[in-house]
Formats: structure tokens, C-alpha cells, sequence
């Protein structure tokens, strides 16, 4: 057996409704700009040629319910609420038909965001890693199969802080599809069991400050909470 230099994290796991055994995580996918609304709020154009991602450390993954210190390096921490897709069977070159079966199941989740720090890097055309890859900042609720949760449509995706509503919307509203998403991926990867899609955010994205206390919903799916805490 090798001997390692020092020890090494096991995969973050992810429960899954009605069942014993945990998702284990291995890579996770971001849409950016995924809702024409929040692509307007954030002064960008939708692409309409191919969806856009980029990408987080699975280490970033953060179970529903807990408190978060704010990061560090910023003065402009935001949530995003999104649909969360888990893969649970190998997708390559797949067809937007054939997109689905690779589906294991959903869940809801945030995309917790440097804000100051990705725009930053925007701006000078450069990776948003900083702003985006956060430590903790891949908070998700337990998985709901997707045979349990039906067709995708109609649901309303909602985010709440300290109860005042923030995001509304409907899942009809993304522009690219969940089966388009995983088709359009598995050009690139071969995807497999492990992999998380954050299927992008709704309209109104905004800061949060130590204290606030986050809800984000989906119709049909476990709630996502999150407190933010004092900075470490």
C-alpha cells in the first residue's frame, strides 16, 4: 500500500432521499447565465450560441443547515439559488434525447459568490476562481431521485433572506435545458456518476452580511438553508 505524506479528505457525500447509501462528489459543473433575467441584472448578454460553465473543487460541497463564515477577501459575499443535477451513469456524446437517463436525481443548492472579486476578474478577462471556487461555497440539501421528482417545468425556484423573498422564478425559465446541459457536457468530459451540474441562478442575486439567514426552495425538492456567521 502507498504511503501517503499527510492525510488525505474522503469525497464529500450528499443524503438522498428515501434511501441509506450517500451520493459521493467528485466534480462539480456551474452554468453561468443560464436565466435571461439574471444575465440582464448582471450587465452580460445571454449566449445563445452554447451554454457557458466553469468549474468548483468537490471540497467546496457544504451540507444544508450550517453557518458559514463569511470568506475572506471580499466585501461583497452573494448567494445564488440554483437546481442542482447529479449524474448517476457514464454520458459521453450523448444525444439531448438520451441526456435524462443519465440523471440520477436533483436537489436544491447555493452557489455562494465573491461577488467583488469575480467581477474584478471579469473585467480584466480573467478566470473567476477567486470568486467562485470558495471554500464551503457549494452548499446542497439532499438528493431527490429523479424519478420522484418528475418532469422538469413548471416548479418555482425560490430564495429567501431573513424572509424577505429575494429570487422567484420557474424552472421553465432556464434557457438551456437540463437534458441540453448534460448533452452539450458530455462533448467535453465523460461524465460519470459523482458529477454535480449548479444549473445556474434567477434574477436577483444579492449580498448577504454575518447573521442573515438564507432558504432557498425548489417545488418538490428539500429546502437548502445556510447562516452566514462571523468571519473567522
Amino acid at each position: 500500500m502507498t504511503k501517503t505524506l499527510f492525510a488525505s479528505p474522503e469525497w464529500p457525500t450528499v443524503p438522498v432521499a428515501g434511501d441509506d447509501a450517500v451520493y459521493p462528489v467528485h466534480r462539480i459543473f456551474c452554468v453561468g447565465r443560464n436565466y435571461a433575467a439574471h444575465a440582464a441584472e448582471m450587465g452580460v448578454e445571454v449566449d445563445r450560441e452554447a451554454p457557458f460553465y466553469f468549474t468548483k473543487s468537490a471540497l467546496t460541497i457544504l451540507p444544508t443547515g450550517e453557518t458559514y463564515p463569511y470568506p475572506p477577501g471580499t466585501e461583497n459575499f452573494h448567494y445564488e439559488m440554483e437546481l442542482v443535477v447529479a449524474i448517476g451513469k457514464p454520458a459521453f456524446r450523448v444525444s439531448v434525447d438520451e441526456a435524462m437517463d443519465a440523471v440520477y436525481g436533483f436537489a436544491t443548492g447555493l452557489d455562494m459568490t465573491r461577488r467583488d472579486l469575480q467581477l474584478a476578474a471579469r473585467a480584466k478577462q480573467r478566470p473567476w476562481d477567486l470568486g467562485k471556487d470558495v471554500e464551503g461555497s457549494s452548499v446542497i440539501a439532499p438528493l431527490t431521485k429523479a424519478a420522484d421528482f418528475g418532469a422538469i417545468g413548471p416548479q418555482r425556484i425560490r430564495l429567501s433572506v431573513n424572509g424577505e423573498t429575494r429570487q422567484d422564478a420557474h424552472l421553465s425559465d432556464l434557457i438551456w435545458s437540463v437534458a441540453e446541459l448534460v448533452s452539450d457536457l458530455s462533448k467535453f468530459y465523460h461524465l460519470q456518476p459523482g458529477d454535480l451540474i449548479y444549473t445556474g441562478t434567477p434574477a436577483g442575486v444579492g449580498a448577504v452580511l454575518p447573521g442573515d439567514q438564507i432558504l432557498g426552495t425548489i417545488d418538490a425538492l428539500a429546502p437548502v438553508e445556510l447562516t452566514v456567521g462571523k468571519p473567522e
